[in-house]
């Protein structure tokens, strides 16, 4: 496992090309990724050649009312380049959160992706863009895959993990963690 000294954006490349050497050498050809505005997707794009690369937005409405942070023009070059991209409402947000902020209360998403963070939060969107995928139909259940997340922007975390549906999220496996930021100089975060 690689660990990053810092968080961020200036692991994207490095995690991309740890992607590329691990899914050749385990036979996986899925990548999993979550962008906002397109740069890890663009990337993705040049490096994981002959990859099948699934790239999950922010859901519309995130930032403001009627709100995209990836812009047409790039999700069309994203497309165009053979990156799959799915806007959609998040896993480990939405209802739950809804019904924490109308009744002060937690829900079990919320509870579930706050444990994921401890490992980081690349992880915990590597594990909630996987399920968002599989949920769209974009990979299938029951295979192997590579999700990457990352702590804000750009990619600092990779991990290999049986897809599965939201619904059979226990059946979920994290197969490894390829890469991810240490812990040391985290910021207190």
């Amino acid at each position: 496992m690689i660990l990053f000294k810092e968080p961020g954006k200036t692991n994207t490349d490095d995690v991309l090309r740890c992607v590329k050497e691990k899914g050749e050498a385990l036979g996986i050809k899925t990548c999993v990724l979550a962008t906002t505005r397109g740069y890890t997707a663009e990337r993705a794009a040049e490096i994981l050649d002959g990859f099948d690369v699934v790239a999950v937005t922010h859901f519309t409405g995130l930032k403001g009312p009627n709100v995209q942070e990836l812009a047409p023009d790039t999700r069309t070059q994203l497309e165009a380049s053979g990156v799959k991209v799915l806007t959609c409402g998040h896993t480990f947000f939405g209802m739950g959160r809804a019904v924490r902020l109308r009744f002060n209360t937690y829900q079990v998403d919320e509870v579930i992706a706050e444990t994921l963070k401890l490992f980081g939060a690349g992880l915990k969107v590597a594990v909630e863009v996987s399920l968002m995928a599989a949920d769209a139909g974009l990979i299938r259940t029951g295979e192997n895959v590579i999700c990457v997340g990352g702590s804000g922007k750009g990619a600092d975390t990779a991990v290999v993990l049986r897809a599965v549906n939201t619904a059979d999220f226990f059946k979920m496996k994290i197969r490894e963690i390829l890469c991810k930021p240490s812990f040391d100089n985290d910021g207190g975060a």
